[in-house]
């Protein structure tokens, strides 16, 4: 897994706008690779049988309706 350098300068940019901060490239490489790895452990597609599952739950509680 690698992040191309127009990335990393974006990373840098949300960055900065988002804490008001600089970040070097290294510890925006750095960060943006554990942000990567972070949600390609947490995403998991959702089977066309659990979102059917997931609507019928939705119907049988107050929150469907």
């Amino acid at each position: 897994m690698s992040l191309t350098d127009e990335q990393i300068k974006s990373f840098q940019t949300l960055w900065r706008v988002r804490f008001g901060t600089e970040i070097s490239r290294e510890d925006a490489y750095e960060k943006g690779i554990k942000l990567l790895r972070l949600v390609e452990l947490v995403y998991k597609p959702m089977t066309e049988a659990e979102f059917e599952l997931v609507q019928k739950r939705r119907k049988e509680t107050e929150y469907g309706r």
